[in-house]
Order: C-alpha cells, then structure tokens, then sequence
C-alpha cells in the first residue's frame, strides 16, 4: 500500500525524458535559441530582486542556465508573522516567452528534466514540497506537523508561481506523478488562477477513507485469477511460515542496520507489515508478465519463498527511514489528509498478530502521528469533477495507486487509463490514437506547434 520506494519508481516512470511522451520532437523554438551571457546575468538580476529569492549556484544544463534557489516561505500561510523556513527550488531557463513547467514529486527536490518540459521545450521550475529534506522550517517549527498540510503547501507553490510569473511570461502547465500528481491537483484547486492547465500522472485520490472497495475490487481483478491465488498464497505462506523467516529477516535487518524500535516497534510487527504490502508492490511495479515467477507457496522451500519474496514486493520499513529526514512526512500527510488503503485481507485473518497494524500511523515515530479529517480531500475530488478545467490524469489499468482515480470534469479535461500499465504508466504506452490525443492537447494548452 504505501511503497517507501515510490519515489524511486516515480523517477524511472516518470523521468526518463520525452519517449515517456511517445518520443515525440520537441516543440518549435520560440524567442532565443540559446541565451546569451547578457540575457543569463538579467535573469540573474531578475531573481535576486525577488524578496526572499536566493540563487544558491547556476549550472549548465544541455546549453541553458539551471539556477538552484531558495525563498523564504511562510511557516504557516495563515499567520506570515509566526516566522520562516527556506524552500529549495529550481529554474531551468531557455527564454522568457516559452511555456514553463512547474514541477512537483510531491518529496524532495526533483533533479531531472521533466518529459512535459521536453514535450513543449519549455522552462522548468521544480520545487521541494514543505518538511521534506531540506526546505523543513528550524527549530521547535519544524517538528510542528500541524503546518504540513495540502493547504500549505499549495501557498507554497502559489507564491513561488506569482514570484516567477514576472520572469516567465509564457503558458504555466503544472505536472507530477504519484504524491506529485496529488500534489500539482490541490495546487490547481487552491489557486486555479495560477497555472494555465494540469498534467497528473497515477495520482491517487482517496477521497473516502472509509471506502476502500475500490482497491478491494483491484485485487480481485487484477491479472489473471491464477496470478492472483498465487501470489495470496504466498503471502499467506509467508505468515504461516513465520517461526522460520523471521530468523531470516533479523539476520537481513542487522547486517542493514535496520531498527524498528522507534515506529513500528518488534521485528515481528515490521515483518508482518513487509508481508501485507507485498502484493500491493508486486502490481505496483510489476506487470502480468512477472507472474510466472511466482513460487508454488506449498512447494517452495524458506529459501525460496523468502528470497522470491525479498525481490518482489516484500518492502521493510525501518526506523532509519521513517523518521523526519526520511518518508516520514509524505506517512504524516496519509494519517491525517491523504488517506490510505486499509485493506481486509480476507484471506490472511486467521493468519495475522497485528489486525489493525496496517496504516500510517504505525510506520510513523509516536510525535509525527496524527488523526484523520477527511474534509480537504474530499472538497479537492467535487472541485476537479465539477469545476476543474484544462486538467489531464493518466493512469495505469493494473497499478494499485491507479484504483481510486481523480473524475476530471468535461472542461476541457481528461483521464486515460494505459492497458496493462502498472505505477509507470506514461502518455507513451497509451494506444496511437489516445497518444496522439493527448500530446495534441497538451501541446494546445502550452500555445505550441
């Protein structure tokens, strides 16, 4: 359910550059070819007269300068006074008057060049979401979770998009995947006066916490039948097994330094968590072509069982990368905004110690929990259904984050779904037609040829 990896994953579905499109040309230049050492040091100049803009260092990216900033951000949005924290941001600049892609990956600062901003040759700003990494207020602020909210950080991004409006004059399209495709669509609820049109790819929207029969529904229809029994039973063998593969994964967790103490607190309690996320990792990252690997449960050896496992969804969250610096924040967000799948595993109840071990708060250190309102995220879902416009979600058929889906409205917006696709799904693997529809529209909302 919740991949600590999905970051990673993002990154190589997402980030691979424009054959992620479809492979399509980029889009004809517009304004200079490549900016001159002049036009470079005014955008310079342009940025450092921003209040609260710092150009940290500029690097050269494929020919065009790539200023790393910070800007000085209001802790709490709703009171400016109550102090700051410094945000990392970045501006990949070509010219002034190409569209510009404002990027967010929903964690930490993304690096890459996105496959949009290849698409449409464009600028591109990235952005660190507040509490991740560095862009996390200091002091007895920073580990006040009550300001990482959706709320926040969408005045995060809507103060940072005003401050660069000034510099790129161009069509603004907000884009990401997974955490960052949630992240740009509140953005787009919060300030809809900000960006001229949205590209989500496999954003999840659990708009009702207390209904997950949509991913109950995904697991019973997903891949095949045969595919699905096996893989239950070797989640199930796992747990039956246990006596004899936690001796297993205590040998793997101290030759990793791996400790649970601090969230979820026995090795047993972390093993039988990695066991319930493995068929959620499994769809998430694999595909039907993946299923003849998977062991016979009664067959298998431990060995077999726990290595096949090791490499196919069985996930160990540990304290060293739960915490603050780690996914703490975005387990933060699911225990008290974004929601998450509390899945039945029907299949698994006799077989289970912890009934109630599957959601955030157990994978969070005691002082990062919190409770539950469901309120924000299910204002977003009516917004985007009834009055969102120029809004585009790609999802993935058999991608688990991909079962409770963003309704865009019939403003000038679109959902396709790829066949077959898992968490990596892209405009590329879409059919011709579809594809071809997309990068076409995509390409009218940006103003380019």
């Amino acid at each position: 359910m919740r991949n600590k990896g999905i970051s990673a994953l993002v990154c190589a579905g997402f980030m691979a550059g424009a054959a992620v499109l479809g492979g399509a040309a980029p889009a004809a230049a517009q304004g200079d070819a490549r900016p001159a050492a002049d036009a470079k040091a005014d955008i310079r100049e342009q940025l450092e007269k921003i209040p609260g803009m710092k150009v940290v260092s500029v690097a050269d990216r494929e020919g065009y300068p790539l200023y790393s900033l910070t800007y000085a951000q209001p802790v709490d949005h709703g009171n400016p006074r109550a102090g700051t924290f410094t945000q990392r941001a970045t501006l990949w600049h070509k010219a002034t008057d190409k569209p510009t892609v404002l990027y967010t990956g929903g964690y930490t600062l993304a690096s890459n060049t996105t496959a949009l901003t290849k698409l449409i040759d464009g600028n591109q700003v990235s952005i660190e979401h507040r509490y991740f990494e560095q862009s996390r207020p200091s002091g007895a602020a920073g580990s006040d979770w009550s300001k990482m909210t959706v709320q926040q950080e969408a005045a995060d991004e809507h103060r940072l998009t005003q401050a660069l409006r000034g510099i790129e004059k161009g069509k603004w399209l907000g884009t990401g995947a997974s955490k960052g495709g949630m992240t740009v669509t509140y953005h787009e609820r919060f300030y809809p006066g900000d960006l001229d049109a949205v590209v989500a790819f496999v954003a999840p929207n659990d708009a009702n916490n207390k209904d997950d029969s949509g991913y109950e529904r995904f697991f019973r229809t997903v891949g095949t039948a045969e595919c699905r029994s096996a893989l239950n039973a070797v989640q199930r063998e796992m747990l039956l097994r246990r006596e004899a593969l936690i001796p297993k994964f205590e040998a793997d967790a101290k030759a990793n330094g791996d400790t649970f103490e601090e969230t979820l607190g026995t090795t047993d309690r972390a093993y039988e968590f990695a066991v319930l996320d493995q068929v959620w990792n499994f769809w998430q990252s694999g595909t039907v072509d993946n299923c003849p690997t998977v062991p016979d449960a009664k067959k298998a050896t431990d060995d077999e069982l726990y290595d096949w496992s090791k490499g196919h969804g069985f996930s160990v969250y540990q304290d060293e990368t739960l915490g603050t610096n780690g996914t703490g924040p975005y387990y933060r967000q699911a225990a008290t905004q974004l929601g998450w799948a509390d899945l039945k595993f029907k299949h698994l109840k006799d077989v289970r110690h912890y009934p109630d071990i599957y959601q955030p708060n157990s994978v969070l250190p005691e002082a990062m929990r919190g409770s539950y309102n469901n309120r924000t995220i299910a204002d977003v879902d009516r917004w985007v259904k009834t009055r969102g416009q120029r809004m585009m979600f790609i999802y993935g058929e058999n991608d688990p984050w991909s079962a409770e889906k963003f309704t865009p409205s019939h403003r000038d917006s679109y959902r396709y779904e790829v066949p077959g696709s898992n968490h990596g799904a892209s405009i590329a693997k879409l059919p011709a037609a579809e594809q071809a529809e997309a990068i076409a529209t995509i390409k009218r909302w940006a103003d380019v040829k």
